[in-house]
Formats: C-alpha cells, structure tokens, sequence
C-alpha cells in the first residue's frame, strides 16, 4: 500500500513533547505533587514556552493534570465517578437528586436558552443555581432556567433565603407531569464563574450537559450544567442515560 498523505504530515512537535511529558508523569511524579515552573521545564526538554503550554493544555484536557489558583499544576487522580443520568426520568430536584441548591432569581436567560424556552425577548424566569460535590470536592454546577408558567402555582416567598426560594422553584417543578428529556454535551472552556465555583482557572476545559425537560407540550425548563473535564469521564449506555464512570483510564472522553 502506498503512503498516504496523513503519513506524511510530521507529528507536531507539542503532541510529541505531550507524549514525552505523560511518559515522565508515570515516571517520576505522584498524583497532587506541583509541576516545576514553565521556565524550567522548557529548559528541561530543550523546548519553546509555547510549545510546552501547547502540551500542557492538552494533557490537562486529558484528565492528566490540574491547574488550581495559587497552587500551579499538579499531577490529577483518576477521574471520579458522578452520575449524570439515569434510565428513569425525573425532574431536577427529585429525593435521590445528587445536586444541591444555593440560590434562586429572576432574570433573563441567556439567548440560546431563551431560544430553546421559546421566551421573548427580555421576559425573566426563575434561575436557579445549583453544585455538585464528590468526595469533597467541586464537580459540577448547573443553571436551571424555569419560566414563570411551567410554576404558575408558586406561592410567594417569604423568606430572604435563596436557598429557600430556589427549593420552592424545585419542589412545584414536581408538579408537573414530565414526559421526556433530552440532552446534548460538548466541551467548552469555564467561564469566570464556572472557574470561581469548581476551583479552576477561567478558560479551563469543560463538558457542558444541557437538558431539556418537556410538559404540556413544551419545553418546561432547561437545565445547564457545567463539569470539569479534568475529573469527569462520559460515556452513553444502551438506554440513552448518561454516566460519569470511575476508572483508572487516563484517555480523553
């Protein structure tokens, strides 16, 4: 078989110091002990700044490593497992829920999910934020935008907690007879908040699950959750459920 034109292309030079540096993480690092700086590993391996930064994004992308504010990068453990998804459907807020709720609002959601909630321009619903912890550690957070008529039966809250408020949201969601759900994931980079609440840097990869709860006839809410990259590996079963499976695997999702 001749050679095609794929053989012929070099292997860059960042994937192959990636190789060189995963090689060396087995090696002689331990799972949380902090990398030398920049400069010094450059100077190790005889390469440029950018070409090293290349690598390391690449390996943090694969779950390899962690870069934390005020820490530097540190070798990661293997990813956890943390259940996304079940066979059975249910709404956010449900008893065996994982997520808990930290605050609640009234404000405008964000363009591509007014789009999906088919909202006007401007029109508030309520937002509710919510996390996600696993062996004490940040995991996940999520956005769950509800318009105002899929919990037209609401009481009003008295109560100058959040937390209250976003439980009140969540607790007339069950209401409602959910008739299905769907989901969509793709990777995307943490954002300032995301960052401040998961204990990464701005900019750090990301799997972003949205969900779709459908009632009456209509999108009901629209859940946004947002999971480190570099502790969560997804996989899709058989029934359509999605799970974040433990494992000591170090290849990327």
């Amino acid at each position: 078989m001749g050679t095609t034109q794929l053989e012929t292309v070099p292997e860059p030079k960042y994937w192959h110091l990636k190789t060189v540096l995963s090689e060396a993480l087995d090696s002689e690092f331990s799972v949380g002990e902090i990398l030398p700086n920049e400069r010094d590993l450059a100077a190790r391996f005889g390469v440029a700044r950018a070409t090293l930064r290349q690598a390391l994004e690449q390996l943090e992308l694969e779950g390899r490593l962690q870069r934390r504010r005020g820490v530097g990068t540190t070798v990661a453990p293997p990813r956890m497992g943390v259940a996304v998804g079940t066979e059975e459907q249910t709404w956010p807020g449900a008893a065996d829920d994982a997520w808990q709720p930290a605050d609640c609002a009234m404000a405008p959601p964000p363009p591509a999910v007014a789009h999906i909630l088919e909202s006007v321009h401007g029109e508030q619903v309520h937002t509710v934020r919510r996390s996600r912890v696993s062996r004490g550690q940040p995991v996940a957070a999520e956005l769950l935008y509800v318009p105002a008529s899929s919990v037209a039966a609401l009481p009003a809250i008295d109560t100058p907690s959040v937390t209250a408020r976003a439980r009140a949201v969540l607790r007339e969601l069950q209401h409602l007879e959910l008739e299905g759900q769907d989901r969509a994931v793709e990777l995307g980079s943490a954002s300032a908040e995301d960052a401040k609440e998961l204990d990464r840097l701005p900019g750090a990869p990301v799997l972003v699950v949205t969900t779709r709860f459908f009632a009456g006839g209509r999108t009901a809410a629209v859940s946004v959750a947002t999971y480190r990259a570099d502790t969560c590996r997804l996989t899709f079963g058989a029934s359509g459920g999605v799970e974040i499976h433990h494992g000591q695997e170090r290849r990327a999702s």
